[in-house]
């Protein structure tokens, strides 16, 4: 069998309204051989699925190429769709034959295809109550397709003919309103009918004109709701219909009373649309320049979940548990009579009594209240709110009214599609790795955000950067993050400062600004850097560098012109190692000095970025990064590092960062490591690092000889560590270590998430250290790969599988009493890896009784530092051994 399947464009599979204009088609090589490579591919591209008329054809082209291959040769026009297909011959000259047909579909690639207006309800109803708006038009003959370009300032919904348009929600998403807005793409051919026809726009402030931040400020982006909205019919007959927004349209209140991010909505289901007075919509002027088409993955409803309990606290509320902490809302079902109002209110976590808490979400409300029409069973969920939480407080609602199947909590994220796992004989690593997922959920919400249940749910840049790698491997994340990137480059100042958030909602303003301060950090700030780079490990993305490198090459050139020394950033303010446990009393950054920090960063960063230029084949730049690499290493060795090899910064986090960034060597690095063991040591193997020290430290620890310290650290249960939070029985990553106490108390009310997924960074160790899964620099998108399980006390086996760009990987092993160690890895086709087999030797390993020399599939084998390196081809290899040494 020889075949390729899961084609998609620009990672997605038959996008509808893409614009960009060269666009990158991949596929994936499937055999039940080994060491299958591809050879060459053919791509056709045509008007119509049969391929009777061809647009382009490619010819056979040799290489292994099949990941992002960039279609150069084709000119893109508005709306039109384009029909492809692919077949690859391996090695031996096998072919696949024709995959199946796939397409992508233009949007609207010229501001002059834009012909509809903006419009806007009257002061009176913009945005409390939500506005809507609608027009009725007709349709004489059979329609052939039809499709809808829509955008808003605010956020949106789209019925027609009484059915909602799409399954996204929270569209258009969240971006730098004043540079980039998405429109999205409907094809809705199939809700057209003969006669009149109803088109209605639903309208929410939503981010772009609620409340956002910390201050309770709205308007960030504009005072005005507007809708705009291109419906585009072609008849059978070749003629074209446009149904635009414009002065036609009529607007009126709808029944959602108030809708707010933070706050939640109220709905009167008393209220409906044929007893409303319609106004005619106001046209309003607003940009079409800034319109750009869907980018990122949008939000979906991506998982339903039954409440398991119903508890009474001791305060007398009736709560409802849901076992797990979300993200999303409650959808339920009640009977009651007309004007009832009831209200459902949400939180994260029961206070240590029992009751309901909500302290922590400081002036973010998270209620929902509705009000009963008395028409029979009625169903709701909200529209424009999301909320955070686990528990939910039920209040207005009779007993009879509460039964758990009348409430569901409907979970939704962008819908990101899952590639990784992993999974050990350790329940509580499982329940781990089960926290990390669920954070990842719980703030993929259109933007990496923080947190979803206080007033912030921001894009911290910093929390950002600490979780790519690991999220990179749980799903595919690059729409999600090529998105949120350009809008990183969007909010760029000129000197080439990132700011804190993006979208950037909290600076600017130097009056309101609430932190006072400037408009940069480091570790928060290199996300601008680390992120695409990240990217481009992770799917072999040349483009997304392509299109950051001005932001990536700005951004160190900002911290270049800051303070007094060029090499060293010892000015200005930073969040250091934040909510470290070294920190002093009252203070949320730890102990490690912050121009250490900013210094070892900026070093950091500028050798991904001269990394990045050499990709880019960029000669002038990479020996420019070169030297300013050597001289900040240099500096910060001046600086922070005395004449015996002692780094002056006595915190877990000086070393960590000194070691994982490759800022020492010599003398110096087997002191780092000698006194990050001390302070561990001191600690009683307990970690005290913060944002920034906590990704890096298991890595550090497994690269220079501590694997078992870090098993040690991963395996405490006691505060502070990854399992104490489970202890207390979270379902999330906590923001805190001690978010919750020993004896049931809070750290804090005014800053304690219960979901928050920097700390689950420690996700990334897991892949690619426990299971052993790392890519090779040099070969992104894992074209080859290594597999190279650090096994440990505490574990008897740990199993991590990586749907990457080139297919399924693979890494299992485990461990028996007798000391056998069986490990199992699985190479895709057009693949090949290195597989190191842990404490092994080449006479001892088999593969279903066979000697290593004789096992097909394997290219050569070496003694290693750490046991047998096997160069393999692809296809799946089941080896055994006894573990060398024991």
């Amino acid at each position: 069998m020889f075949k390729i399947e899961k084609i998609t464009c620009e990672y997605k599979e038959n996008p509808m309204g893409i614009d960009v204009t060269q666009p990158r088609i991949s596929w994936k090589t499937l055999s039940d051989q080994r060491g299958i490579r591809q050879k060459s591919y053919q791509i056709q591209i045509a008007k119509s699925d049969d391929f009777s008329e061809l647009i382009w054809d490619s010819g056979e082209v040799v290489t292994e190429e099949s990941n992002l291959v960039e279609l150069k040769e084709l000119t893109m026009e508005s709306r039109k769709r384009y029909y492809y297909r692919i077949r690859v011959k391996n090695q031996h000259d096998e072919s696949s034959g024709w995959s199946e047909t796939h397409y992508w579909e233009m949007g609207l690639l010229n501001q002059s295809d834009w012909v509809a207006d903006w419009i806007s309800p009257s002061l009176d109803i913009n945005g409390k109550p939500c506005p809507i708006l609608k027009r009725d038009f007709q349709v004489d003959t059979h329609v052939k397709s039809a499709r809808i370009y829509a955008t808003a300032l605010g956020l949106y919904e789209l019925e027609l003919n009484g059915q909602r348009i799409g399954d996204d929600f929270f569209t258009p998403g969240w971006t730098s309103y004043e540079n980039r807005l998405q429109y999205q793409t409907y094809d809705v051919t199939d809700l057209l009918k003969q006669g009149v026809n109803e088109i209605i726009g639903l309208l929410g402030n939503g981010w772009y004109k609620g409340n956002l931040g910390f201050e309770e400020k709205s308007n960030h982006y504009g005072n005005r709701l507007a809708l705009l909205a291109q419906l585009e019919i072609e008849l059978h007959s070749g003629e074209t219909i446009s149904i635009v927004s414009d002065d036609s349209w009529k607007v009126s209140k709808s029944p959602i009373l108030m809708s707010e991010i933070y706050h939640g909505e109220t709905y009167d289901a008393r209220i409906k649309k044929s007893h409303q007075e319609w106004k005619s919509a106001e046209v309003i002027t607003h940009s079409k320049d800034i319109l750009v088409a869907q980018e990122n993955v949008p939000v979906k409803i991506m998982n339903e979940i039954t409440p398991i309990d119903l508890i009474k606290t001791p305060k007398g509320e009736i709560v409802l548990d849901l076992g797990q902490n979300m993200v999303g809302w409650v959808r339920f079902s009640i009977t009651g009579k007309s004007g009832q109002e009831v209200e459902i209110c949400h939180a994260e976590v029961l206070d240590h009594e029992g009751n309901f808490y909500t302290e922590n979400l400081r002036k973010a409300k998270q209620t929902v209240r509705y009000i009963l029409n008395g028409e029979g069973k009625e169903t709701f969920e909200p529209t424009f709110s999301f909320q955070g939480f686990r528990y939910i407080k039920l209040d207005g609602f009779d007993s009879d009214q509460i039964q758990l199947e009348n409430f569901t909590g409907i979970v939704l994220h962008s819908d990101l599609k899952v590639t990784g796992d992993f999974k050990c004989s350790d329940p509580m690593i499982n329940q781990l790795q089960h926290n990390i997922v669920w954070g990842l959920k719980g703030n993929f919400l259109d933007v990496p955000t923080d947190c979803p249940q206080r007033d912030e749910r921001l894009g911290w840049t910093g929390d950002a950067q600490m979780f790519i790698r690991t999220a990179a491997y749980l799903t595919n994340v690059a729409p999600f993050f090529t998105k949120w990137l350009h809008d990183l480059k969007a909010e760029q100042d000129e000197e080439g400062g990132v700011p804190f958030v993006v979208p950037n909602v909290i600076a600017g303003d130097d009056e309101e600004d609430i932190f006072d301060r400037p408009f940069s950090s480091a570790a928060w700030g290199d996300a601008a850097v680390i992120c695409p780079w990240t990217l481009y490990l992770c799917y072999g993305d040349r483009r997304i560098l392509e299109e950051q490198y001005e932001s990536m090459t700005s951004w160190i050139e900002y911290i270049r012109n800051q303070g007094e020394n060029e090499y060293l950033w010892n000015t200005g303010f930073h969040f250091g190692d934040w909510l470290a446990l070294d920190s002093k009393p009252d203070s949320y950054v730890g102990a490690t000095d912050r121009s250490y920090i900013a210094t070892a960063f900026y070093a950091y960063s500028t050798s991904l970025v001269k990394k990045t230029a050499a990709v880019l084949e960029k000669d002038a730049d990479v020996a420019y990064y070169q030297r300013l690499e050597t001289n900040i290493i240099k500096m910060l060795t001046d600086e922070f590092v005395t004449p015996n090899g002692k780094l002056a910064v006595s915190t877990q986090t000086g070393q960590i960062l000194a070691l994982m960034f490759d800022l020492l060597e010599g003398k110096a690095k087997d002191r780092a490591v000698e006194k990050l063991m001390e302070l561990l040591e001191e600690s009683d193997w307990h970690l005290t690092t913060g944002f920034v020290g906590t990704p890096y430290l298991n890595h550090v620890l497994s690269e220079n000889d501590q694997n078992e310290t870090a098993y040690k650290l991963l395996f405490q249960k006691d505060y502070p560590s990854w399992l104490y939070q489970i202890t207390k029985g979270a379902t999330t990553i906590w923001e805190h270590w001690d978010g919750m106490k020993e004896n049931g108390d809070f750290w804090s009310a005014d800053m304690n998430s219960f979901n928050h997924y920097a700390y689950g960074a420690i996700g990334d160790w897991l892949y690619r250290k426990v299971a052993g899964i790392e890519l090779h620099e040099n070969n992104p998108g894992y074209k080859t790969f290594t597999i190279s399980p650090r096994m440990g006390t505490g574990l008897e086996w740990a199993e991590g599988s990586l749907e990457s760009m080139y297919g399924l990987i693979r890494s299992y092993w485990k461990i028996t009493d007798e000391n056998t160690v069986t490990m199992e890895v699985t190479v895709p086709a057009n693949t090949t890896a290195e597989i190191i087999l842990p404490n092994a030797k080449a006479k001892q390993v088999k593969e279903n009784g066979v000697n290593l020399e004789a096992i097909d599939g394997i290219l050569s084998y070496e003694t290693v530092k750490e046991g047998l390196l096997v160069r393999v081809e692809s296809g799946t290899f089941h080896f055994e051994y006894i573990k060398d040494g024991l």
